[in-house]
């Protein structure tokens, strides 16, 4: 079990790789030779691309995930640094990945494209609470939490799943760094 569990992880991130290269236009034969693996290997773990693709959003939210924990838990930042980093959090092996493609998926992988808006859209709780912990810190003036939560998504919506910011050479990270400046 344990494995295939790392073949997983391999074919997630030669996926990532691959994805941040070429777009949609990998194949399953690229990830293939670049893992020196059969086709028929990749596709008994994954049964289509679309599959696959859906893995890796998994992979990468959770991935997210984690780093925010880890945030959090860092006992060397204040709140108002933790707040930030939170609603900026992008693990560092993401930068530059690929993610402004995201835009790509929305006619030919619907599905894959739907669940990345939805994890863009679910669970503020973690930067609710840091925000309003910064508001009565009065590190952070008051503002309404919903109007944040709204902005945050559309422009992350937008950084992700548009091509505007490719045509411009800004990249996701910094397209996020800068709205946090802001």
């Amino acid at each position: 079990m344990k494995n295939i569990e790392v073949t997983k992880e391999k074919i997630i991130q030669a996926t990532i790789s691959e994805f941040s290269k070429k777009g949609l236009k990998f194949t399953m034969d690229d990830i293939a030779n670049n893992l020196v693996m059969s086709k028929k290997t990749l596709y008994n773990i994954y049964d289509s691309k679309e599959m696959l693709l859906m893995e890796v959003a998994d992979y990468c939210f959770f991935d997210i995930k984690n780093s925010q924990q880890k945030i959090l838990e860092d006992t060397q930042r204040d709140t108002l640094s933790k707040f930030i980093k939170i609603i900026s959090a992008l693990p560092e092996r993401y930068k530059d990945k690929g993610l402004n493609n995201v835009h790509l998926l929305k006619d030919k992988y619907p599905a894959v494209y739907k669940k990345i808006i939805d994890y863009l859209t679910a669970d503020w709780n973690v930067a609710m609470t840091l925000l309003n912990k910064g508001i009565e810190e009065k590190v952070i003036r008051p503002v309404n939490m919903y109007v944040l939560k709204i902005t945050m998504e559309s422009a992350y919506k937008g950084f992700m799943c548009d091509s505007e910011l490719l045509e411009n050479g800004i990249s996701f990270d910094d397209a996020v760094k800068e709205l946090v400046d802001i």
